[in-house]
């Protein structure tokens, strides 16, 4: 591994990314002063800017008090409205078809309150097997508040024997077969366990063919893939942004709608101050009159400070360009596959993430076959600096994000692994 170095400093000084716009954290172990942060699948790392704008926002605060509503720099009416077209522009929609609000699963549960409707013998929702746990909770969830029970209710599609990931023609299959008792099918953009980018326009059309609503949890696909939601016909979607979108902690998420369900009078929705159009919100009527587009699923009066890291990420993204992340998407996580492919070769450890590049986002996941992936993972921060992210109870998912990672990063993160797990001759033991 360590003849492969000075070729990652020389990848590094002929495609550098924007590393410099970041706060990286300061290395806990090894010999270099900032982290090799691979975990930016889990948490994305701070904007420089972040800081300096929010605080502008809450200068305003300070400064103007309630009147901050209409006279602050940016307005706090319409700030969502700052949000809504850089949104789009991410996730491949029309303006109209997007709204930031809320956090992940409370969208994603006022999404299904308007098109999880079951009736008759179509009232099965499907997921992965592998889904993300708070999506499985929500959709059994959904499954009890109309009466049905949630383990006859809820098909967990799984990948076929002998194979890691769920693969597009394995969904395919299952809606041929039984696509009518689907009432909804939502699946995750880009597995968050093993980092398999599905087919999304290939099975949206499969899925609406059969008669089922399609929604999608982009979690995991917005900001690390390319995505055309309008022209792909997704009837719905939902994202979170602070993992790929660096908002911070618990940033707020966004919703796709799609144009062709805007302003249907017969579709269901939970309403509130914000649902109505903003025209008449200070009216204060007691019936909503809510506009032909995605704010109508807006309930509350927005969280503005929540909102200013969510602005100042999208501008990031708008300037750089999704095209130009991908494209460095998948030299870096090319790069790391080649190193993992060395590593890997005579050690307990196996890559599950897909190999086609067109079938991955920015993530190989390792799966430790013999020792603890938790234990490995503290191993690698505190002893190397490499900061990646375990999940129970054996992989280990390391994310080579375009935006601020390196092909040194990728190098240390290979070379740790190396110099942590031992051949398998010892038998898979840490080193």
């Amino acid at each position: 591994m360590h003849n492969l170095e000075s070729e990652a400093r020389r990848l590094d000084e002929a495609d550098p990314g924007h590393r410099h716009l970041f706060h990286v954290p300061p290395a806990d172990g090894g010999d270099h002063p900032e982290s090799a942060y691979l975990a930016g699948n889990s948490l994305g790392l701070q904007p420089r800017a972040t800081r300096d704008e929010l605080l502008a926002d809450l200068d305003d605060w300070a400064r103007l008090g309630v009147e901050g509503h209409v006279e602050a720099g940016r307005a706090w009416l319409p700030y969502h409205e700052l949000l809504t077209a850089p949104a789009a522009r991410l996730v491949g929609a029309r303006p109209a078809e997007t709204v930031v609000m809320n956090s992940l699963t409370v969208n994603l549960h006022l999404l299904m309150v308007s098109f999880y409707r079951p009736a008759g013998e179509r009232t099965r929702i499907v997921i992965e097997d592998t889904a993300f746990p708070s999506d499985s909770y929500a959709v059994r969830s959904q499954a009890r508040f109309h009466g049905l029970d949630p383990d006859t209710t809820v098909v967990r599609l799984k990948p076929r024997p002998g194979t890691d990931a769920l693969g597009t023609e394995d969904v395919l299959d299952f809606l041929a077969r039984e696509g009518h008792t689907v009432a909804l099918l939502m699946l995750g953009g880009v597995n968050y366990l093993t980092g398999e980018l599905m087919d999304i326009p290939a099975i949206t059309a499969a899925g609406r063919a059969a008669g089922a609503v399609v929604g999608w949890d982009l979690a995991h696909a917005a900001g690390n893939v390319p995505l055309a939601l309008h022209d792909w016909g997704v009837d719905f979607a939902a994202w979170c942004s602070y993992k790929y979108l660096n908002s911070g902690p618990g940033a707020l998420g966004g919703v796709f709608v799609h144009e062709r369900h805007l302003g249907d009078p017969d579709l269901q929705r939970f309403e509130g101050w914000w649902s109505t159009a903003a025209a008449t919100r200070f009216e204060m009527t007691p019936v909503s009159r809510p506009p032909a587009t995605a704010d109508a699923w807006q309930i509350s009066n927005p969280p503005i400070f929540a909102m200013g890291p969510v602005r100042t990420s999208l501008e990031l993204f708008d300037s750089v360009g999704m095209p130009a992340l991908r494209e460095r998407s998948l030299r870096l996580t090319g790069w790391l596959e080649r190193l993992f492919d060395e590593v890997t070769a005579d050690r307990p450890l196996r890559v599950i993430t897909p190999r086609d590049p067109a079938r991955r986002g920015s993530q190989l996941s390792v799966r430790v076959e013999a020792g603890n992936a938790a234990e490995l993972t503290k191993r690698l921060r505190h002893e190397h600096g490499v900061i990646a992210d375990a999940r129970e109870p054996d992989v280990i998912r390391f994310a080579p994000v375009p935006l601020y990672s390196t092909y040194h990063d990728c190098w240390r993160a290979a070379a740790a692994l190396a110099a942590t797990v031992g051949p398998s001759s010892t038998k898979g033991q840490p080193s």
